[in-house]
């Protein structure tokens, strides 16, 4: 329990806008709930969110010390009162979140606090009590991939540091499938085959570019596809990627010819249809490990995919069922 008395230039303010500023981590949805279940008190009685605060009041404040700290990106989570996620798979390992397109997945990617997918993560595990900050010291769950803010597809977090250190192992020695599905104009020729090339990214401009030949900061990049529909001058295909650089399915694609539906930055936006984000998806996951994985050796063989992928069945109906279930 803290407590805080109101001094001359506090007096006259409501107790909800009171609180909004002088703890700042505490969500005004959650403040009115511990208003209304007395564990905030003003001169250790029951008061109302719109009690008007006097000089010498006592509030006497029952919540957890997390939310009297400092606002930054690490304590984000305690801004969210209600997670909003999509989980595909949950063990006490690790979680696969379905990240919808719009969302950022970190607070570095220009996103607001409390608004990140790590945020919502971090504030369902917490709600749940399966992570305790204050007793964790140094650890906090964190994401083992990245997903473009407007593209959508699963997301790993790892809830403890052995699954982290495993899983960010295993992404760099690329025991881990994903494959992504997209929409782009025209037909790739061949139907399927691998995109091979350099990339270079060009960070003031957050686009790459891609090459045939090496260029001084370049790095290779390869795609492998095939294309599972055609109609209406829209392709639908799959991707894996067998490097993993920044834009490269987008920008890999439009060097071929068949940019991405909804791309403005690499491809050509077409009024035809209304699209908000690029038609890309990270679609399914699938582990598979050749080294020692210790307590994520269950997880040998195991494939993962999301739900529903709007784009495929907005343009191909019932594409996306077929595929999924074999």
């Amino acid at each position: 329990m803290k407590q805080i008395t109101i001094t001359k230039n506090d007096a006259g303010q409501r107790l909800d806008r009171f609180l909004s500023k002088s703890v700042p981590l505490l969500p005004a949805s959650l403040a009115q709930k511990y208003i209304r279940l007395k564990r905030i008190k003003v001169d250790g009685k029951r008061a109302e969110r719109d009690t008007r605060l006097c000089e010498g009041n006592v509030l006497q404040l029952y919540i957890n010390d997390e939310f009297f700290d400092t606002p930054k990106p690490e304590n984000a989570y305690l801004t969210v009162t209600a997670p909003h996620l999509s989980i595909v798979y949950e063990d006490e390992n690790l979680l696969l979140a379905d990240k919808k397109p719009g969302m950022a997945v970190h607070p570095h990617d220009g996103a607001e606090y409390g608004r990140t997918l790590i945020d919502h993560i971090q504030a369902y595990l917490y709600a749940k009590g399966e992570w305790k900050p204050r007793a964790e010291h140094a650890f906090a769950p964190a994401l083992c991939n990245r997903i473009d803010r407007n593209t959508g597809g699963i997301v790993i977090a790892a809830k403890t540091a052995e699954a982290l250190r495993i899983l960010n192992q295993k992404m760099k020695d690329r025991e881990l499938e994903k494959k992504y599905l997209c929409v782009v104009h025209g037909i790739p020729r061949p139907r399927e085959g691998k995109l091979e090339g350099y990339i270079f990214k060009d960070a003031k401009q957050n686009r790459v570019y891609v090459t045939e030949r090496p260029q001084p900061g370049s790095k290779t990049a390869v795609t492998r596809y095939r294309t599972l529909q055609s109609r209406d001058g829209l392709s639908l295909v799959e991707c894996e990627l067998i490097t993993g650089r920044t834009h490269q399915i987008r920008a890999m694609m439009a060097a071929a010819g068949t940019p991405l539906l909804g791309d403005g930055k690499y491809g050509k936006l077409d009024r035809r249809f209304d699209r908000k984000y690029q038609a890309l998806y990270s679609y399914k996951l699938k582990f598979s490990f050749t080294t020692d994985a210790g307590c994520l050796a269950y997880l040998d063989g195991k494939e993962f995919a999301a739900a529903q992928v709007d784009f495929a069945d907005e343009f191909f109906p019932g594409s996306y069922r077929t595929l999924t279930n074999g």
